[in-house]
């Protein structure tokens, strides 16, 4: 009664391992872009407690950028202060027009002001490791292109610091967000480009009203005959995602998750399926066989499995892994809220936004 179970458990945990092998095969890097060429953009909104530790990242680096940019999108917590008590050059975006978001308009308005004709953007809560910056030239330094402006685009998808138990719930997100854009695609917090590229594309005016304008981008790169090409960051870029606490973590996934898994390839998405159902399973196979060693043995090689690639991904505390039922419960819910809300009006950051 049990065989046929057992045997769908064994094949759809093997859809784990097909995920890793996409997510973190990394090509060998190369010599380096000079970074003297390179400006960092850095759109803020209120996030004066997090660019200190961004921009500190950023001036430890061994290679040093052009510029840093902070382009201040009209914040009320000393967000410009703080950027230029660190260095950085600071940019004020002008009010927010029609149509726009506003992370996409301090995006434009960033590259405009820009000097280096290969770009940088990074979100306000991702920071460097040690290293990282001439990890990610070096990388990027080994895309074909005809000359250095038109290498192409690299996004790395960072490594998920967690320093609370109620982040861990963020797991299965960040799994899913790097299987959806690593190799192919384009991850929202940061992004390396050539300016020629960015433009070719017809840059962040072409995303201009989208919450998830990383997906939609990376879908005009590749109309454009520009390669796109994403990374796992571990060693190289990390972030701590809404530290603010659980509402902001709440928030923070509905405003357009849903949609966002909508634009994953068809494969990709039923090998997640696939691999999700596996760590479910467990407790129904030890039912179905009247027999508790089942539901333990096929629950520790999911612990094992899950361990394996969530570690890699984030610091995810290993409670949440053992226990890995509740946040893989939390994100169907918070999927199906965030289907549920697309296309109305959600809150980000004080402003009502469209979910895309």
């Amino acid at each position: 009664m049990t065989v046929f179970p057992v045997i769908f458990w064994a094949l759809s945990g093997l859809a784990g391992f097909a995920l890793a092998a996409r997510m973190f095969r990394r090509p060998a890097d190369g010599p380096g872009v000079d970074a003297a060429r390179i400006s960092i953009v850095i759109p803020a909104r209120n996030e004066a407690h997090n660019l200190p530790r961004l921009l500190r990242s950023v001036a430890a680096q061994d290679v040093k950028p052009l510029e840093v940019i902070v382009v201040d999108d009209a914040s009320t917590d000393g967000t410009a202060g703080i950027a230029e008590a660190h260095g950085a050059k600071v940019i004020h975006a002008p009010a927010l027009p029609e149509g726009w978001r506003g992370k996409t308009w301090a995006l434009h308005h960033g590259a405009r002001s820009a000097a280096g004709d290969t770009l940088i953007f990074m979100d306000a809560d991702t920071w460097f490791e040690p290293g990282g910056l001439a990890r990610v030239l070096g990388l990027y330094s080994k895309m074909e292109g005809r000359r250095p402006s038109l290498r192409g685009a690299l996004s790395v998808v960072p490594y998920h610091a967690v320093e609370q138990p109620y982040e861990d719930l963020s797991m299965f997100f960040n799994l899913c967000m790097a299987a959806g854009t690593v190799p192919d695609g384009l991850s929202g917090q940061f992004l390396l480009v050539g300016r020629e590229d960015l433009e070719r594309a017809g840059g962040h005016a072409s995303v201009r009203g989208k919450v998830l304008e990383n997906y939609h981008l990376a879908e005009n790169f590749r109309a454009a005959g520009i390669t796109v090409r994403g990374l796992t960051g571990r060693g190289m870029v990390a972030l701590r995602m809404y530290p603010e606490g659980f509402a902001a973590l709440v928030e923070g996934w509905t405003k357009g998750f849903a949609a966002g898994a909508g634009r994953t390839s068809a494969g990709v998405m039923a090998t997640v399926v696939a691999w999700m159902t596996a760590l479910m399973l467990p407790p129904l196979l030890a039912w179905l066989a009247g027999d508790w060693r089942i539901g333990l043995a096929t629950w520790l090689a999911g612990v094992a499995q899950l361990g394996w690639i969530a570690r890699r991904i984030g610091s995810f505390g290993w409670a949440s892994i053992v226990f890995h039922q509740v946040p893989l419960c939390f994100f169907f819910g918070m999927f199906a809220w965030s289907a549920m809300r697309s296309g109305r009006k959600v809150s980000w950051k004080g402003r009502e936004i469209h979910a895309d």
